[in-house]
């Protein structure tokens, strides 16, 4: 495989991920005690990146709710979007920037052949 193709296939992959994570994140962030979720991006050996998620578990704010048992503490989630919109516009502008390159070696390609054609 072509390593511009290569790189460029495992950062949309990557990025996948990522905006996944922060879709499930925002899916959650009215659900008590919900625990958000971070994506982790690693080289790899053979070149390109590769993609990993891990709970975050920082406790949430503690609100008073009115409960079978009466009023009680309960833990909300621990999302904040202030945090997450930001990381989804990066992640967006990530995944642009990998299709633009896949785009781009695919061009090169089909020019490359029709010069040798």
């Amino acid at each position: 495989m072509i390593s511009a193709t290569h790189s460029a296939l495992s950062g949309l992959r990557a990025v996948s991920t990522a905006v996944e994570q922060n879709a499930h994140n925002t899916a959650n962030l009215n659900t008590a005690g919900f625990k958000k979720g971070r994506t982790l991006f690693s080289e790899q050996p053979t070149g390109g990146v590769r993609a990993s998620s891990q709970r975050v578990d920082t406790p949430g704010p503690a609100v008073a709710e009115q409960t079978a048992r009466g009023v009680e503490l309960v833990e909300q989630s621990n999302v904040d979007l202030v945090e997450e919109i930001p990381k989804l516009m990066v992640n967006t502008h990530s995944y642009s920037a990998n299709l633009k390159t896949l785009q781009a070696a695919d061009e090169m390609t089909g020019h490359l052949l029709d010069t040798l054609g």
